[in-house]
């Protein structure tokens, strides 16, 4: 089960190979996103919901949507698992308190089968397409209700809610069946079906699609599933689950987004310190971000693992050059702001003090030779 492959055995940053793979077979419907639709103008803000200028879209008398990000394809049916990022507020204290992205663990919804405090944001869901991302408003009623909810989250009594989601992707499946129902092969086989797909996608360049799929492939691979397993099966899902976050590193360092990109290789880093790849994707981030002392340590690392590898050579090469650089230019700064020392110009002599000087000299010459005679 490869990953993107890259010669380190990295091949620098040009664009990478996939090893071709044989599909398993899937009986199942898959969607994923395809960006086609132009999003709509949006303020971010990362502690309060985004405001989107789109049109309101009535989905419920107690349920409202705006697009933020157009998403394709069909929607999703009742009894199709969903697999969602999310931002939730408590409208009244714009209180934020969930946050998928930040935890970095998508939620999966079998629609039909959700908890009662989720039935508005439910609504919302069922209306979106693959890739799309939504502002939803959900009266209490269809939320926490009358009483809210004082253990985790913390959501005020009769709370109106704000909902920011985005529908990574979903699978049609008659019966619903969630991950919690999965057995442990069929887990690591739909992890790696999805990954599958986003090889072909990064392939023919569509590095936003193909990180939908490696996301919905780490849906299957969360830290409580992983927690549970040893030995082979330990071994099969590892197999799956760090090739994907390595892939995310790449598609997130084509796209310059170099501190997430960071955090996909820290994930396969915990587990395996040594891995060649990890390193040096975080060293190519690192770099980018000019953080070179750290790059450079990531790429040592690499290179005392395999030191024939040209690719970390001409990594080390072009930080030498660029600390060089640095310091010219920093040689060349500070050398304008001190500025070279003046040379001292030869003083002009003044003959008049030259002359009175002789004058007093002789003076002081016949007093004494007076002296001596008398």
């Amino acid at each position: 089960m490869d990953e993107i492959q890259e010669q380190s055995q990295p091949q620098s940053s040009e664009e990478q190979e996939i090893s071709q793979e044989s599909d398993t077979g899937n009986d199942k419907t898959i969607n994923a996103e395809k960006i086609t639709s132009e999003n709509a103008e949006v303020e971010e803000d990362d502690m309060l919901p985004p405001k989107v200028n789109s049109e309101v879209e009535v989905l419920h008398d107690k349920v409202t949507k705006q697009i933020i990000k157009e998403g394709s394809g069909n929607k999703p049916s009742r009894n199709s698992t969903c697999f969602l990022h999310y931002k939730a507020w408590a409208e009244s204290t714009m209180h934020k308190f969930q946050d998928t992205w930040e935890e970095q663990q998508p939620l999966e919804l079998v629609l039909g089968r959700e908890k009662k405090e989720l039935s508005g944001f439910a609504i919302g869901v069922a209306s979106m397409k693959a890739g799309e991302r939504a502002l939803l408003h959900v009266d209490w009623q269809l939320g926490y209700g009358e009483e809210g909810n004082f253990s985790f989250p913390n959501v005020p009594p009769r709370a109106n809610l704000i909902y920011e989601a985005e529908l990574i992707g979903f699978e049609e499946a008659k019966e619903g069946k969630a991950r919690s129902d999965m057995t442990v092969d069929e887990r690591i086989e739909a992890a790696d079906r999805r990954r599958q797909e986003g090889n072909g996608l990064f392939k023919e360049d569509k590095l936003a699609e193909a990180m939908q799929q490696y996301e919905m492939a780490l849906a299957y691979m969360g830290d409580d599933f992983m927690f549970q397993l040893f030995g082979k099966y330990k071994d099969m899902a590892t197999a799956v689950k760090n090739p994907c976050h390595l892939n995310m590193a790449q598609c997130l360092l084509k796209l310059n987004r170099y501190e997430e990109a960071i955090g996909q290789c820290n994930m396969v880093l915990a587990e395996d310190e040594k891995n060649i790849k990890a390193l040096f994707r975080r060293g190519k981030a690192r770099a980018a971000l000019g953080q070179t002392d750290d790059a450079r340590e990531d790429f040592q690392k690499v290179r005392k693992i395999s030191p024939e590898d040209k690719a970390v050579i001409r990594e080390l090469r072009l930080l030498a050059e660029h600390d060089k650089q640095v310091y010219q230019k920093q040689k060349e700064m500070f050398k304008g702001l001190f500025g070279q020392k003046p040379e001292q110009k030869p003083k002009k002599l003044d003959w008049f003090v030259v002359f009175w000087q002789w004058l007093m000299s002789m003076i002081r010459t016949i007093f004494r030779m007076r002296s001596k005679t008398d």
